[in-house]
């Protein structure tokens, strides 16, 4: 799809060597010196194919694109003779030949790109297309992003039905971490053997640590049939908002507080 052009090329004869002061073992042999290919440019031209490409000299950007793998700018690939053309403004040109659509492109330095193959006639639109699709690339990249960031993770917090106090405030404060970073939190007590003998201990220290998160969570659900009792918790958007400009106004107050001391 595309093509390419030599321009400015020229390459002087080889030169005869100088003649050997001794005679040389195979004196059929002759080594002529490199060539000079100074001048020789090689530019290529996209935006379709049979001789209605555009050439942009030294443009390294659309050097790099790899047009010939592309189905979207093989304009070779349509056996119409017609085209329904799209200008770059989003205007509908309507239906032109297909020589005179490649022309427009190239007199417009833009790509003549196949929007809709199977059309009668083919829909085709000039552009940029290295731009377009940048541009859908950051689309892409967003898009991840933000589904990233309103992704909820869940995560595991395991104690035992006779966990100490120092284990129990650990986990305590990372579920609360968890729960104002926006996930899930789910506590898990396992009872193994004859620890099924305490199930009320175990159900009871589920309760106490519910109540100990507080208001930073809302209950999703809970069962306390199984030996591995379970509790999921979600955050409480509503109260974690209101804390978050809080939290930023006390900063705000403690640095003023040592700017006005110093």
């Amino acid at each position: 799809m595309a093509g390419v052009t030599t321009t400015s090329c020229t390459i002087p004869p080889f030169k005869q060597p100088l003649p050997l002061s001794k005679p040389h073992p195979h004196p059929r042999l002759h080594f002529p010196t490199s060539a000079t290919t100074r001048g020789c440019r090689i530019t290529c031209r996209y935006g379709g194919g049979g001789g209605g490409n555009y050439s942009r000299q030294g443009d390294t950007r659309r050097s790099k694109q790899s047009s010939d793998d592309d189905p979207a700018l093989d304009i070779s690939s349509i056996r119409s003779s017609t085209v329904r053309l799209i200008d770059e403004e989003q205007n509908m040109v309507g239906v032109v030949s297909k020589s005179a659509a490649i022309q427009m492109a190239e007199d417009a330095e833009l790509d003549l790109v196949i929007l809709s193959p199977e059309a009668d006639p083919p829909v085709v639109k000039l552009m940029d297309y290295n731009k377009y699709k940048y541009e859908q690339q950051k689309k892409k990249r967003d898009q991840q992003k933000k589904s990233s960031a309103s992704r909820v993770d869940l995560k595991e917090l395991k104690m035992g039905y006779n966990i100490d106090v120092h284990d129990y405030t650990v986990r305590l404060k990372a579920a609360q971490k968890f729960l104002k970073d926006g996930d899930k939190v789910k506590l898990i007590v396992s009872l193994k053997g004859r620890e099924n003998e305490f199930k009320n201990n175990a159900i009871e220290l589920i309760r106490r640590f519910r109540d100990d998160v507080g208001e930073l969570a809302v209950e999703e659900s809970k069962n306390f049939r199984d030996r591995n009792m379970t509790l999921v918790l979600v955050p409480n958007k509503a109260v974690i908002q209101k804390e978050a400009p809080k939290k930023k106004e006390k900063t705000t107050g403690t640095e003023t507080q040592v700017s006005a001391s110093v």
